[in-house]
């Protein structure tokens, strides 16, 4: 009995293309947030800016010209970042997913395949059939060891960014505050 089955083969071509596909439209959905977030941004910019100008324009002395209050542009860049972040990391957390379900399916063919040539081995090749079954075990072991540290690795990737987003937020926003308030005290005085 042959372990390649030609259903077996197409099971796994189109188990192959269904995954590429779903990956696939999961960057499109990705993508497509990405867009919308960043449509979003620029119609509340546009109204944003319309209004400031508004202001800008009625003002009628250069002290009410300058006491116009800008919108927070640091907290809504900081928004802008999370949500940015938030859509990267659950499209790369899909991504993951298919990933180790894709890894582990592996596996199992290749023990599946292994135990199969096990069974159907002539006499005699028992010794064979021990070693490459000890080959397989310690490349699957090392092949997981390798595919955990790599997981583990991508994690604290994502979670240094996500850091570094949220101190380089803070660190903005508190710089904008004393911007404002230095500005602030400087149009009072006058």
């Amino acid at each position: 009995m042959s372990n390649f089955a030609p259903e077996q083969l197409f099971a796994t071509q189109k188990a192959a293309v269904d995954t590429l596909f779903g990956l696939t439209f999961k960057a499109f959905e990705g993508f497509e947030k990405l867009v919308e977030l960043n449509l979003q941004v620029v119609k509340s910019t546009l109204a944003e800016n319309q209004e400031v100008v508004g202001k800008a324009l009625s003002a009628k002395d250069p002290q009410g010209f300058f006491a116009l209050q800008t919108p927070p542009t640091t907290e809504k860049l900081q928004s802008y970042w999370r949500h940015v972040s938030e859509i990267v990391t659950g499209t790369q957390g899909e991504f993951t997913a298919a990933a180790e379900v894709h890894f582990k399916q592996s596996q199992h063919d290749v023990q599946t395949f292994v135990d199969g040539l096990a069974k159907n081995a002539p006499a005699g090749s028992e010794a064979l059939v021990s070693a490459w079954k000890s080959a397989i075990g310690t490349a699957s072991e090392t092949a997981s060891s390798a595919y955990d540290a790599a997981k583990k690795a991508t994690q604290q990737v994502v979670e240094i960014a996500e850091s570094n987003v949220s101190a380089a937020s803070s660190a903005s926003t508190a710089l904008a505050k004393n911007s404002v308030a230095r500005t602030t005290a400087t149009t009072e005085k006058k």
